[in-house]
């Protein structure tokens, strides 16, 4: 069992978003990294990084991971950061990842001032930029399939991503 298709991409991306239109599109379940690491930790993320610190919350994110790699038949939606680390990176090889990417000002209108998202939660434009730049090269290397998100809706990606992973 493996997932039908991985969505990564920058906060703001909309991989929650597109993946639930994505997962209804092709009659499949749908996960969010974030939401699985939320259960199991009993908390929301922004506590586990105040509470825990961010190498607690990676930890959790790597095995959730990895389990829904391993366990899981539908779109699974992983959180911004999840792709920075090396291991989960090799761990998206042999599966099919659709990078949504996305422009600075496209993020910033999505994400906001960044409530309930702790990377974010000092300065989020010059945060967002950074993070951007750094990630972009990373989901770009473990993606099969990149899909702009810039002035779409939301129907629309996901009709485009439907048609990449039924061909």
């Amino acid at each position: 069992m493996a997932p039908v298709a991985v969505l990564v991409g920058a906060p703001g991306a909309g991989k929650t978003t597109v993946g639930l239109a994505v997962a209804e599109l092709l009659g499949v379940p749908f996960a969010d990294s974030d939401t699985i690491i939320e259960e199991r930790a009993g908390k929301p993320i922004p506590e586990i990084f105040f509470d825990d610190g961010e190498d607690a919350f990676r930890a959790l994110e790597r095995s959730a991971i990895a389990g829904a790699l391993a366990g899981f038949d539908g779109i699974l939606a992983l959180g911004g950061g999840a792709i920075m680390d090396a291991g989960t990176r090799e761990s998206l090889g042999p599966h099919t990842v659709v990078y949504l990417s996305v422009e600075l000002s496209d993020a910033v209108k999505r994400v906001g001032l960044g409530a309930g998202r702790p990377l974010l939660s000092v300065n989020p434009r010059a945060t967002l930029k950074y993070l951007l730049d750094q990630r972009k090269p990373l989901y770009a290397s473990v993606a099969g399939h990149t899909v702009a998100t810039g002035g779409r809706e939301v129907p629309e990606i996901a009709d485009e991503i439907a048609a990449l992973l039924k061909a």
